[in-house]
């Protein structure tokens, strides 16, 4: 069998029926082989870093290797960002990468390059992913294919890079019968019920218990059993960014969102709970603050994750378990019976949250208060199977007033904070989902990054809402410029702009509106959805000074948010 043919039939009976890519020379004929065969969507971006962020999202959905292919050089580096992305928020992947002819390459030499567009891209990317292969012989690649696969998905997940040199992909193979795969270990049951049987203990003297949730839940494909965990014990839940869908938002569990711009009621509960059970999130600054002795004061925290390397990280002291959350909560539910009342704990948690409710935290602002937005967005956009944001302002707002159903999955950058991910990240979520409606929200300055997608968008005919929270500048930065340096705002307002984006949308046939005050919010969510599987572009404009708050206090406990005349 032909090397490409080879792939073609090994991401078909992986069930993999979605390829992004952006044609270059050295993977021609891989791309060739995959339209011969059939059955694939093959989805061509306009930027490289467009097609692994899309790659990103088709993985978090599926819980399978999304695919992104790169020419040599230049295709291979463009891809590194969303490389990154995969690899800090634990999304399985599988790069490809075409490289030149093997006699083409300097190998040992101390030359810096013989062929052209010739680029070590394994050595460049081996920091962030699982696995990089530099194939030298096609006979490796059955191989390869199969550990790159078991890699990307077993234990945590991230991403694999295989870098095929062109001369090799015409080759013919043959494919081994038998392999063996990779195992990974699992804890014993008796220290699972071990754990358990010391939890539960806690849990029977706590009086203001917590769960922080993770994305970790869904990579664990466990969001069934987590949300019988916690109505089984009646314990509230508080979400990290990207746990966020781990539980809807009307589950009368739910506290909020928390961390550093996080609803100020959650951080409350997480600031002052005495035994707090983490599943799936890593504990990182942006969760505990800067200030550790005051996070780990009067609680008892037991941290549940895969990777022990992520256990006792920032702080010692918690009662940890090193497993898959699948095998913690399967046990848990089977061995836990009693519901203990958490009442009074749950009854100020939420009298904190009908003090000052996120709606509240920019009452005085001029027009549109993006927190209402969100959640009349939300509350218009049920026949959305997925949200996709950028970072910055938008992601915040987004985080801290987004309503979602069960049915509804949350997709964001996390741990490398990439702007530019929500428009790409969409059309990868849409073909996930069988080319459903997504909803991507997008700040002016993030959408102008991969803002070439539009086209992508059009050509397939994805039924994909995008929301501009259009603030006209960089507004994360310039409220830190207002707060740190005398509000000179350099390259955030001076120096920046913004297109007409409705023009810019109609120029690529996607129809589009502009609204600007609060009382065209409905006309604007209408014509939004007004043709469920079309494209539209709601372009939503800000005054350029409306700030995120809350926002935690660097140094400060978690529990202390300026603006601090709001203080719970």
């Amino acid at each position: 069998m032909k090397v490409t043919t080879y792939i073609a039939h090994f991401l078909k009976e992986k069930g993999i029926d979605t390829v992004f890519e952006l044609q270059g020379g050295m993977i021609t004929r891989i791309l060739d082989e995959l339209s011969k065969q059939g059955g694939f969507n093959i989805v061509s971006m306009h930027h490289e870093q467009a097609a692994a962020f899309a790659a990103d999202a088709y993985g978090r959905i599926t819980n399978k290797p999304g695919i992104a292919l790169g020419t040599s050089g230049p295709g291979a580096t463009n891809l590194i960002t969303g490389i990154g992305n995969c690899y800090f928020d634990s999304v399985p992947a599988i790069f490809i990468t075409g490289q030149v002819n093997l006699n083409e390459q300097k190998g040992d030499k101390e030359t810096r390059q013989i062929g052209f567009q010739e680029t070590d891209i394994v050595s460049i990317v081996r920091p962030i992913t699982k696995a990089a292969y530099a194939v030298k012989e096609a006979s490796e690649l059955p191989r390869i294919f199969e550990e790159a696969w078991d890699i990307a998905t077993k234990g945590r997940p991230g991403p694999v890079l295989i870098d095929i040199p062109m001369n090799l992909q015409k080759d013919e193979i043959t494919i081994p019968e038998k392999r063996n795969t990779i195992t990974v270990n699992k804890s014993s049951k008796q220290t699972i019920q071990l754990f358990i049987d010391e939890l539960n203990n806690s849990l029977e003297n706590s009086k203001k218990p917590l769960v922080l949730v993770g994305h970790g839940v869904r990579l664990a494909n466990a969001n069934n059993e987590f949300l019988e965990f916690i109505e089984k014990h009646n314990l509230p839940v508080v979400s990290s960014l990207l746990g966020l869908d781990a539980i809807p938002y009307n589950h009368p569990n739910r506290v909020g969102f928390i961390g550093t711009y996080g609803n100020r009621w959650a951080n409350y509960a997480l600031g002052t709970c005495d035994v707090l059970i983490v599943l799936g999130s890593r504990l990182d600054l942006r969760q505990t603050g800067s200030d550790l002795d005051s996070f780990r004061k009067d609680k008892t925290i037991f941290h549940i994750d895969i990777e022990k390397a992520e256990l006792n990280n920032r702080f010692d002291g918690c009662t940890t378990l090193n497993a898959n959350l699948t095998e913690f909560l399967n046990l848990s539910n089977l061995t836990t019976d009693s519901k203990n009342d958490y009442s009074d704990w749950t009854n100020e948690i939420e009298q904190k949250k009908q003090q000052l409710p996120d709606t509240a935290e920019l009452s005085n602002i001029k027009g549109i208060n993006p927190n209402i937005f969100i959640h009349r967005l939300s509350q218009r956009s049920k026949h959305a199977k997925a949200f996709t944001t950028d970072v910055g302002n938008n992601q915040m707002w987004t985080a801290q007033s987004i309503e979602l159903s069960s049915e509804q999955q949350f997709l964001s950058s996390g741990g490398m904070g990439a702007m530019g991910y929500s428009l790409p990240a969409a059309i990868g979520a849409s073909f996930a989902l069988g080319k459903a409606p997504v909803v991507c929200i997008a700040g002016d300055g993030g959408f102008q990054i991969n803002i070439q997608e539009l086209q992508t968008i059009r050509r397939n005919n994805l039924p994909i809402k995008i929301v501009i929270i259009n603030n006209h500048c960089l507004g994360m930065i310039r409220q830190f410029q207002d707060a740190y340096f005398d509000s000179c705002y350099q390259s955030t307002v001076n120096g920046y702009n913004t297109p007409d984006f409705e023009k810019v949308a109609k120029a690529y046939d996607i129809n589009a509106f502009t609204i600007s005050s609060p009382n065209e919010i409905e006309n604007g969510l209408k014509r939004l959805w007004e043709i469920r599987d079309q494209p539209f572009l709601l372009n939503v404009s800000l005054d350029i000074h409306t700030n995120v708050y809350p926002k935690m206090m660097f140094g400060s406990p978690i529990t202390e948010m300026e603006p601090i005349k709001n203080q719970l």
